[in-house]
């Protein structure tokens, strides 16, 4: 018998996750803090309950996808939270990117009440998650996380073992650097092309099939492309909590990143214009006022 799955923060990630579970065949009962995000979780066969607590009680495997170490915070230490309602021996798997810090004081407050937690980010956008093309980094119990591969496998395509609990979020930040630097050289690339009187479709896909290539450019050189930004995928002001939690822990580790730090303006800019709810592929549009570029419209 497959077990119960929860599901707690059905935002634009966690709701693509639960919904491949319930294609996998999962019982799934979830909650979120936005109303019709619930409905929308019941209508696709899911069961929307009214609380973290409730999510816990009546879950064996409690998954988190949470946008921020407050929300993390009061999914576990509320009133009406994790530890209110789950039973000795339930396991928790987060999968945010969120600091290290406070993914160790859940661990910690949970290990006390006999419950396992596992620190489990994931790689992949949206588009990726409703897809099923999401890869997991999974770090905690070794023997944790082979119990509960058959859920990983249920929304993801590949599961990585990466260590003990807090392995996940460094390897996440080691691969989100990477992705905040591939999409600023992907706009980059695009305005010195769109500028030089380049058509930015030939641009994305002479680009896309050679060595100068990126998962990044593919996916989110299409939105460059069709200037897409407002159905986001990331949206801006969610990842520039990430770019923060990637500099907090260089500057622990006393290692330079000169190449984030110069992204990194692109994105602020991009916040400064008010476009925090945008797809972070705005940023080839700061670029493009930088340029002093304006595209022709048909």
């Amino acid at each position: 018998m497959k077990q119960k799955v929860g599901m707690i923060g059905l935002g634009i990630m966690g709701s693509a996750m639960a919904a491949n579970l319930l294609k996998s065949g999962f019982d799934v009962v979830g909650y979120d803090i936005v109303p019709e995000r619930l409905k929308e979780f019941g209508a696709k066969g899911g069961q929307p309950v009214g609380s973290s607590r409730e999510v816990a009680e009546r879950a064996d495997v409690i998954m988190t996808c949470l946008p921020s170490d407050e929300a993390l915070h009061d999914v576990v230490f509320g009133k009406e939270g994790v530890l209110a309602g789950a039973r000795k021996g339930r396991v928790l798997v987060e999968t945010s990117t969120l600091t290290l810090e406070a993914k160790e004081e859940a661990y910690g407050a949970l290990k006390t009440a006999g419950i396992e937690m596992l620190d489990c980010p994931l790689s992949g956008t949206a588009f990726h998650a409703i897809r099923k093309d999401v890869v997991l980094f999974a770090s905690g119990s070794k023997e944790t996380c082979e119990l509960c591969q058959p859920i990983f496998d249920g929304f993801s395509r590949k599961t990585y073992y990466v260590g003990e609990f807090g392995m996940g979020i460094k390897m996440k930040m080691t691969h989100n650097l990477l992705v905040a630097i591939h999409k600023a050289a992907a706009a980059e690339a695009f305005v010195l092309g769109m500028k030089a009187g380049l058509k930015p479709e030939m641009i994305h896909t002479i680009i896309s099939d050679g060595a100068a290539s990126s998962r990044m450019f593919e996916v989110k050189g299409a939105l460059m492309v069709k200037e897409a930004y407002d159905e986001p995928m990331m949206k801006l002001d969610l990842f520039q909590k990430d770019i923060k939690i990637i500099t907090a822990l260089a500057n622990e580790l006393h290692c330079p990143t000169p190449l984030l730090a110069a992204a990194a303006q692109l994105y602020t800019a991009a916040l400064a214009r008010g476009w925090g709810k945008r797809d972070t592929a705005a940023v080839c549009a700061v670029l493009e006022k930088m340029a002093a570029f304006e595209r022709k419209t048909a």
